[in-house]
């Protein structure tokens, strides 16, 4: 029988066809010394004060994005009920996946096992925000600033830089990136959980 280690991401989604979503399940990343280059390079990451407009290379691109805005701001609606602020949520999650190299529904899939896509969440050891960022990365690789972790796109833009690390360190496995971005490393619980939210947001835009 093959390790937790080895599963993929068809196998989680496999093992949680059947599987409740949770509601909230606010991780911790550990805290782990970071090498001066990859200390540099999330942090150059992190710093682009750029507002979160996509851009498409033709009209295609830019209607399949308009279909899931507002498939997604339906879905959305019962969780997040102010009109502005989910679509605010909804362009930024789309750019800074993509701007991380990762998938939308994905990011989505964490904010909601993480938060319930509650913005001022603060879990029971400090995590914050959307997206549950522990206070040390802005020590680490931000201005030193945790309050900005409440912002909307730098709370979305260090949460998807932070998994975007993670899958890096862990080769691309996923069960494994997202065990270390909930500081539950190895265990199934976790990313189980996170891969039966992603099946909420899925949606044809994103193929």
């Amino acid at each position: 029988m093959a390790s937790p280690a080895g599963l993929d991401r068809r196998r989680l989604l496999a093992l949680t066809a059947l599987a409740p979503v949770a509601q909230v399940w606010a991780g911790a990343q550990l805290e782990e010394p970071l090498v001066d280059s990859v200390r540099t390079a999330l942090s150059a990451a992190v710093h682009n004060s750029a507002p979160p407009v996509p851009e498409f290379v033709d009209q295609t691109q830019r209607a399949r994005y308009q279909d899931w805005l507002g498939a997604m701001d339906k879905r959305l609606a019962t969780r997040m009920p102010e009109a502005s602020a989910r679509q605010d949520f909804l362009s930024t999650v789309w750019y800074e996946a993509k701007r991380a190299g990762l998938d939308v529904e994905l990011v989505l899939g964490v904010v909601q096992v993480e938060s319930a896509f509650r913005k001022f969440a603060v879990s029971r050891v400090g995590a914050r925000g959307f997206m549950q960022v522990m206070p040390f990365w802005a020590r680490l690789i931000g201005d030193g600033d945790p309050g900005v972790l409440f912002h909307t796109q730098t709370n979305l833009r260090f949460g998807c830089v932070i998994l975007r690390h993670y899958m890096d360190r862990e080769a691309g496995d996923l069960f494994m990136a997202l065990g270390r971005y909930n500081g539950s490393r190895g265990k199934a619980a976790y990313p189980q959980a996170v891969l039966a939210a992603t099946r909420t947001w899925n949606h044809p835009a994103l193929g």
